[in-house]
């Protein structure tokens, strides 16, 4: 049976990658902060759970060396609070790139020996459509996408075969995450979260957001045998609304 790591499994897009993994079969590993969602999660579909923070690299480090052998990786984890670049403090960028390039790098030097033993690895970031079209006010976030998706392609390249990395780039998606930015937006324009909603929604074809479950599928799939032969892509799962092909 093949093994999973999935970061930010406590809600969102991690949780929902978590039951998508699961039902192909996959023993799933949660990892998260929040132990009591981790633990409800567990309750749901029967995963082992990993309490863990991905800014603390030891202790990190530590607890993941101890997992039995995972070939799926998922590195996932909330975003950087929004705000221009010109206005964000050196240390917020810095905090960033720990979290999110640093610990994915970390996690995959820990998963590749045993991704190469079995002959069979799948990496699968979770980014942001950022990558190919910044995000206004998300100055920060849009810089450490950037990063990862770098630090992905190359590692691309390098990889054995059998061995893929790919990203996820989920557009507006129905998380706390999205709410946080919305609720953030609104108080910096001094306008009502409801219109931040709404002009969202105008530069999405498909005219909602999306469901967590929905983008989960897609990194599901591209952690299958049907995914095989596809490597070194970021992948849009925006309902239409990036104008770049």
């Amino acid at each position: 049976m093949r093994h999973a790591l999935v970061c930010g499994a406590s809600s969102g897009i991690g949780r929902e990658t978590a039951i998508a993994l699961a039902a192909q079969g996959v023993r799933v590993t949660a990892l998260a902060r929040r132990k009591d969602r981790l633990e409800a999660l567990a309750s749901e579909i029967g995963c082992d759970v990993l309490v863990g923070d991905l800014d603390d690299h030891d202790a990190l480090v530590q607890s993941v060396k101890a997992l039995e052998p995972f070939q799926l990786l998922i590195n996932n984890t909330g975003g950087p609070k929004g705000g221009k670049l010109t206005e964000a403090h050196v240390d917020e960028l810095r905090a960033a790139f720990h979290r999110h390039v640093l610990a994915a790098h970390l996690l995959t030097g820990i998963a590749l020996p045993h991704m190469r033993a079995a002959g069979f690895g799948r990496i699968v970031n979770v980014l942001s459509t950022s990558v190919r079209e910044p995000i206004p006010n998300l100055g920060v976030s849009n810089t450490i996408r950037a990063a990862m998706a770098g630090w992905a392609k190359t590692l691309s390249r390098e990889l054995d075969p059998g061995i893929t990395i790919n990203n996820v780039l989920p557009g507006f998606t129905d998380t706390e995450r999205l709410g946080q930015l919305k609720s953030g937006r609104a108080a910096r324009e001094g306008v009502d979260p409801d219109k931040v909603h709404a002009a969202w929604l105008s530069q999405v074809p498909e005219g909602r957001l999306a469901r967590p479950e929905e983008t989960a599928g897609v990194v599901a799939f591209l952690c299958s045998d049907a995914g095989a032969y596809i490597r070194g892509v970021s992948l849009p799962v925006d309902g239409g609304r990036l104008r770049s092909t």
